[in-house]
């Protein structure tokens, strides 16, 4: 039973997984959160260039 306990608490494959599945998560988040905010600018920029193209103004 000791044999046991002693490998079960050696063990660190769960936790290394754990831990590339926190890293996984964040750097979706970090992915997720540039392109939410570089999205809103290109899409700016895109209407604003469209404008001068077709030669009207937005407010």
């Amino acid at each position: 039973m000791k044999n046991i306990v002693a490998r079960f608490i050696k063990d660190e494959s769960g936790a290394t997984a754990i831990e590339y599945g926190l890293i996984a998560a964040g750097i979706s988040l970090a992915i997720i959160t540039i392109v939410n905010t570089l999205g809103g600018t290109l899409s700016a920029k895109f209407t604003s260039i469209n404008s001068q193209l077709s030669g009207t103004t937005t407010p």
